[in-house]
């Protein structure tokens, strides 16, 4: 057994509470830029709302809760995409003393019932018509829900006015009443198999977390600091980046279309962003396949090792030699600095989390300019429990504890996790919880991993998702499938192998790659993944993908037989979570006969 503890920056009060920071703004930072709108009368530009206009439409919204009745306690859910009402109602119903419920917008009817059900909410905030007439669609079912608001038919100035005929002192005795411990939300595990379940957050795990992240993170955090968040605010992570902005009294925009995602960060020009690694293993692959498009492959390959071998550099003694720097320079007039355009010119930093984001993806970035600090955390853990930092990075890793957190590894590779982050347990599922929450408070994640000597922790694997092939070796999908969704070619991979003879692995194609290497390769333009999965040419290409993965692993790890699916996953099948997520279960059950089929030979 291994530990690794980092005592706490802040300790939080129990009269504090989340909605502290956007009062302490208004009164001492009034015109401060908190958050950026798009122009509703149009056009490109952007509309600013200081600390003192949020805090007072805060208030506004939260005196219309109070005048429909929520009370202190009650629940009050939101489905939307991410967008500055999101956060502002949010906030408001923290003020009304009442529990923000985040459901994905895009859930489904059955999904949006049971979060709505199983949390008791008297009350939700939809965002679309689309949304509105699901809900509808379940009502006979939620008792308890009394009340639907839906934001693109004006719910905020619809709640404004009903909040005239209520004291705004009310608001400020809620607030006063507040304690640290109340609960501050119930977030639903989207979860890889049966019904999510809700974690319940209270005020004091979500202000520690946040407030002990921003003082080691202050060249993300901090007031000239900016974000464009495009994640959905139903996710622990994005939740996080939005109440660390209002900590540390940054500016932050909202995109709620991510298909709309580089022009709007071109638009807004952040100094760091928020993402998953699977966007960042987008924003690499689409400018490799932009440069073999134009004929520029060579030069980018070369590109690439050079910005791989610059940040490697930096971790060793004397640093890059001349002749690294000189190569550096050159390439980051050729191509490095238009990868940082694409991201808006001002970005030098982002934060990874949800899943690995992989050594070579995370030297690649810092070596073009744009150092990506992964992170790890769980829902659980509110969510951030570890970081790397600026002065306390090392790639490959997710860096140490963060301020107040203690990690421990079992002697059979979980990770427990300790500190006043740590959930409360699961909404109505004391059984789920007595699993989750030893009796002296740990949480036991279901991750396995490993700390160094100097508390740098590494993330091996999910421990239900070993695989024991039939000669009795473990194996750890994670390592392998990274491996193979690096080439960029590949979208998805899924190790399979439990009691069988040998690992074998489920592939998907990435569209776009498709696209191109259909093209460079002379097929015809109308030809499908489906029509080609069994195509030599493209097998070679996936088959380079594997014999790297497999570099990585023993033989006996090895991945044997691989099969390339005709569809890429997606959330709509249910094969990726809201968080991008692959559901291996899911995957696993629908492709059963594909798996069959390799250990038939």
């Amino acid at each position: 057994m291994r530990e690794f503890s980092v005592p706490p920056v802040v300790t939080v009060g129990d009269s504090a509470n989340l909605t502290d920071p956007v009062w302490s703004n208004a009164e001492s930072a009034p015109d401060v830029v908190q958050f950026s709108r798009p122009d509703p009368v149009g056009g490109a530009g952007w509309v600013d709302v200081t600390c003192r206009q949020f805090r007072d439409e805060v208030v506004a919204v939260a005196r219309g809760l109070v005048a429909a009745g929520i009370s202190p306690g009650d629940r009050v859910a939101l489905m939307s995409r991410t967008r500055y009402e999101w956060t502002l109602v949010d906030y408001a119903i923290w003020a009304a003393g009442a529990v923000t419920v985040p459901i994905y917008e895009t859930s489904s009817a059955e999904q949006a019932a049971w979060i709505l059900g199983d949390s008791g909410a008297v009350a939700v905030v939809v965002e679309t018509t689309a949304h509105a007439t699901l809900v509808a669609g379940v009502t006979d079912r939620l008792p308890a829900l009394r009340t639907v608001w839906q934001i693109e038919t004006g719910c905020v100035a619809e709640l404004t006015t009903a909040g005239e005929a209520v004291d705004p002192a009310e608001i400020e005795r809620r607030r006063a009443a507040f304690r640290a411990d109340d609960v501050a939300t119930i977030i639903y595990t989207s979860g890889t198999t049966g019904r999510p379940k809700g974690c319940v957050l209270t005020h004091r795990n979500m202000y520690a977390d946040i407030a002990n992240a921003v003082p080691v993170l202050p060249n993300l955090f901090n007031a000239g600091a900016s974000t464009l968040l495009f994640l959905p605010l139903a996710h622990a992570f994005a939740r996080l980046i939005q109440i660390g902005v209002v900590q540390a009294r940054a500016t932050m925009a909202h995109c709620g279309d991510p298909t709309n995602l580089v022009p709007e960060l071109q638009r807004f020009r952040p100094t760091f962003v928020l993402s998953v690694p699977r966007v960042f293993e987008k924003v690499y692959n689409g400018a490799r396949q932009k440069a073999e498009a134009g004929g520029k492959g060579r030069i980018f390959d070369r590109a690439e090792k050079v910005a791989v071998a610059w940040s490697e550099a930096q971790d060793t003694r004397g640093g890059p030699g001349l002749g690294l720097r000189v190569q550096h320079a050159l390439f980051d007039r050729l191509v490095y600095g238009k990868l940082r355009a694409a991201l808006g010119g001002r970005c030098r930093d982002a934060i990874s989390g949800g899943a690995p984001l992989g050594a070579r993806l995370g030297h690649f970035f810092r070596g073009i300019g744009v150092t990506v600090y992964e992170g790890y955390g769980l829902t659980e853990t509110s969510p951030a429990a570890a970081a790397n930092l600026r002065d306390a990075i090392r790639i490959g890793t997710v860096g140490r504890p963060l301020p107040g957190v203690t990690i421990r590894i079992e002697d059979d590779g979980e990770i427990l996790i300790a500190g006043d982050l740590i959930f409360q347990g699961y909404w109505h599922n004391d059984e789920a919880s007595a699993e989750a929450l030893t009796s002296d408070g740990w949480f036991r994640t279901g991750d396995l991993g490993h700390l160094d000597n100097d508390g740098f922790l590494t993330i091996t694997g999910r421990k239900k998702e070993i695989i024991v092939t039939a000669a009795g070796k473990n194996v750890a999908p994670a390592v392998l499938e990274d491996q193979v969704r690096a080439h960029p070619l590949v979208s998805q991979c899924v190790v399979v192998g439990d009691r069988q003879p040998f690992v074998a692995a489920l592939v998907t194609i990435d569209e776009d790659a498709f696209a191109t290497w259909r093209t460079s390769a002379g097929v015809p333009a109308g030809a499908t993944v489906a029509d080609l999965r069994d195509d030599e040419t493209l097998r070679a290409a996936v088959q380079e993908a594997v014999d790297a993965a497999n570099q990585e692993v023993s033989r006996a790890e090895a991945i044997k037989v691989f099969r390339i699916l005709p569809q890429d996953f997606t959330e709509a099948t249910g094969e990726l979570t809201p968080s991008m997520k692959v559901r291996c279960q899911v995957v696993q059950k629908t492709y059963a006969a594909e798996i069959a089929d390799i250990y038939r030979r």
